[in-house]
């Protein structure tokens, strides 16, 4: 079983939900419905991952800003 969040990663959470929310305006039901909205594209991107090295791609390392010459 794993340890309960830390302090430090709670106020992290909290910082995360606060944002949230005031991206959606004070709105908690539209807030809801963002996240589940994210979640339900990131479980697509992983299954299309997984697919995808399933079936022997492999994908390019993502390059970052500082890598561009």
């Amino acid at each position: 079983m794993s340890a309960p969040p830390s302090l430090p990663d709670n106020s992290r959470y909290e910082q995360a939900c606060d944002q949230a929310i005031a991206m959606c305006d004070g709105n908690l039901r539209s807030t809801i419905k963002a996240l589940i909205m994210a979640n339900e594209y990131l479980e697509t991107e992983l299954e299309e991952l997984q697919a995808a090295i399933t079936a022997g791609c492999v994908p390019a390392p993502a390059h970052s800003a500082s890598d561009a010459a």
